[in-house]
């Protein structure tokens, strides 16, 4: 799966995406101008050592973005859509795209791409989530769509071992 991320403002919030992004085995993609700088020590605080194991890419603005992935499937994170992010179908490859923290992904952007704009359902006095948990609930829907491919099935304690039916 791709993140994407157009002009992100809090580095907060882009670390601990990026993290996500590491967890999951996602492509962060940021599209400038970015509200901090990447060396931030935020967004090295909400990666933690995470970071350098994230894949990311960077992008002057939408049209070099779009120049470089030429059909790509790109859902679009916004309050404003007619459809909910559960009840489309994501495919592994697809990017799912998300705006600024202050004012969501431009007009401009989403007229063009009414078919694939999906929304987080939410009481009407609420103007938005925070990105980062936006980020989380579609990535997971999406990860889920898919069986989580490639991630780990079950976990591990620490310490000790899960008492089975067989001890």
């Amino acid at each position: 799966m791709h993140i994407v991320l157009h002009q992100p403002e809090i580095p907060a919030n882009t670390g601990n995406i990026g993290r996500t992004c590491v967890a999951t085995g996602s492509s962060l993609h940021l599209i400038e101008p970015l509200g901090f700088h990447l060396d931030e020590k935020s967004i090295k605080r909400a990666g933690m050592d995470y970071w350098p194991k994230l894949d990311v890419s960077r992008y002057m603005n939408f049209a070099e973005f779009q120049e470089k992935h030429p059909g790509a499937k790109i859902w679009m994170a916004t309050t404003k859509a007619h459809q909910v992010y559960s009840d489309v179908s994501f495919g592994p490859d697809d990017f799912i795209m998300f705006g600024k923290e202050s004012a969501g992904i431009p007009e401009e952007i989403l007229v063009d791409h009414e078919d694939t704009c999906i929304r987080i359902p939410m009481l009407e006095d609420i103007r938005s989530l925070n990105l980062s948990n936006a980020v989380a609930i579609v990535l997971y829907e999406a990860l889920r769509q898919n069986q989580f491919h490639g991630l780990e099935e079950f976990g591990e304690l620490h310490r000790m071992k899960w008492k089975t039916k067989d001890n």
